[in-house]
């Protein structure tokens, strides 16, 4: 359990094939991580049930989805700098011993601000993201990257393991209820995690290492040159959306089809639980695609197709009267449930590719230091997470539209897509830049 990592200058990461007992890391890796996001979004399968007896508005039910994701993307950075000085195995397995407590409190917490307490408690579970890149990615060389984070990120689909046991357990009325038996079962992984998962390969870190001469630099100073990195900035913000948005709506979703489609609690959880899946499942096959065509390609291909069905889904159910000459014209503009499942089930699998090829895009610019780039970009992408379902709640209170949460996402999609044209441009006459000095078509600064 207490494998610190450490290397050796006598070894030599493999740059074309897999570590030794990769496959077993990959293996655990994913299943530790689809518990412990379906623990992050246990909220999203309580909700519904915690409103009505609550009587919550709009705005609270934002404010109780939101909290566990708080905690969850705030510790990710530190999470991620504090995983290159200890091993993320050994990290993660205490991870989830400290959410066991929060899990049994769960049937206690009967009022609005006990409720949110514990959420951000369990909050912690979102930390696994930024553990399990650590630990997983040292296993593997870097064409595979993509890949492979792509596979990892599968548990996504952990969410709807509780949009599925919940219901179940509610239903067969159990004694020991829902949060003891999460408890148990996460006690129960965590001891076969510590046992099974093997240990981080000392010779995965030698590169890092080197290349690493502040790697051991105060926190604060290692911090800031990470804020100041514009380029990080830019893919924290493209993940806000891809992921930030996919969390919001898989915790929004099952009230939004009840309040606009007036469906029941168990068809809304269903068409949850179908957007869920498929978005969490099509993440390797993004791996795949940024390891062969570039993370870039992916994103911006990602960008035009949420773009356009964000575009029809934030149009209100609206009624046009036009007056004619002899009698008066009644358009009807509505998007039925079908339609708006079908939209949603692309969205879905768009930001499933997008979430993986912005991984693999941080880990072409900073390898060697994947902890804490990705823990800054993972911590920003959850604050989507956090911070959307509040202004979803806060704008539908505000303007009584349904659709709101839509334009609210068009709006934050459109700005990403703004900021990477331009940044783009930027690089690209860089590099033209620099091949005409190459080339002596421009003097040096400073040269005669």
């Amino acid at each position: 359990m207490s494998d610190i990592r450490i290397s050796s200058p006598e070894t030599a990461p493999s740059l074309l094939t897999p570590q030794p007992q990769a496959r077993r890391a990959l293996c655990f890796s994913i299943l530790c991580f689809a518990w412990c996001f379906a623990i992050w979004c246990l909220y999203a399968a309580l909700g519904l049930e915690l409103a009505a007896r609550l009587q919550l508005s709009a705005t609270d039910y934002g404010l109780l989805l939101s909290s566990p994701v708080l905690t969850g993307a705030l510790l990710r950075f530190p999470a991620g700098i504090l995983a290159e000085k200890i091993s993320p195995r050994t990290l993660w397995f205490w991870l989830m011993l400290l959410l066991v407590p929060a899990l049994l409190l769960l049937p206690y917490a009967q009022s609005l601000l006990t409720l949110v307490l514990l959420g951000l408690w369990l909050g912690l579970a979102g930390v696994a993201f930024t553990l399990g890149i650590a630990y997983v990615s040292a296993f593997y060389p870097p064409a595979q990257q993509g890949t492979i984070m792509g596979l990892f990120g599968v548990g996504n689909a952990g969410a709807a393991l509780s949009l599925l046991l919940v219901p179940l357990l509610n239903q067969l009325s159990l004694p020991l209820g829902v949060g003891a038996l999460y408890a148990l079962l996460t006690a129960l992984l965590a001891v076969l995690f510590v046992l099974f998962a093997p240990a981080m390969p000392q010779s995965a870190h030698i590169t890092a290492v080197r290349a690493q001469p502040n790697k051991h630099s105060p926190f604060w100073q290692r911090s800031k040159q990470l804020f100041t990195d514009a380029r990080l900035w830019r893919f924290s913000l493209y993940y806000y959306f891809v992921f930030g948005s996919f969390l919001a709506l898989l915790l929004w979703l099952p009230l939004y089809y009840m309040q606009a489609y007036q469906l029941s609690a168990a068809d809304a959880m269903a068409f949850t639980l179908f957007f869920v899946t498929t978005s969490s499942m099509v993440r390797a096959l993004g791996g795949w695609l940024a390891d062969r065509y570039g993370g870039r390609a992916v994103n911006w291909s990602v960008f035009w197709i949420c773009l356009i069905c964000l575009f029809i889904l934030s149009y209100p159910p609206t009624s046009l009267v036009i007056h004619g000459i002899k009698k008066e014209v009644v358009l009807e503009i509505n998007i039925n449930l079908w339609l708006f499942t079908a939209l949603i089930f692309v969205i879905g699998i768009a930001q499933g590719l997008g979430r993986a090829s912005v991984f693999r895009t941080i880990y072409d610019y900073y390898p060697n230091q994947l902890g804490a780039a990705g823990g800054m970009v993972a911590a920003i992408g959850a604050l989507g997470g956090c911070t959307l379902p509040l202004l979803f709640g806060l704008s539908q209170d505000l303007l009584g539209i349904h659709t709101a949460c839509f334009m609210l996402l068009y709006g934050v999609l459109a700005f990403c897509m703004i900021l990477m044209f331009f940044a783009n441009q930027r690089e690209q006459y860089q590099r033209e830049l620099a091949a005409a000095r190459a080339h002596n078509f421009l003097l040096e600064d400073g040269s005669d």
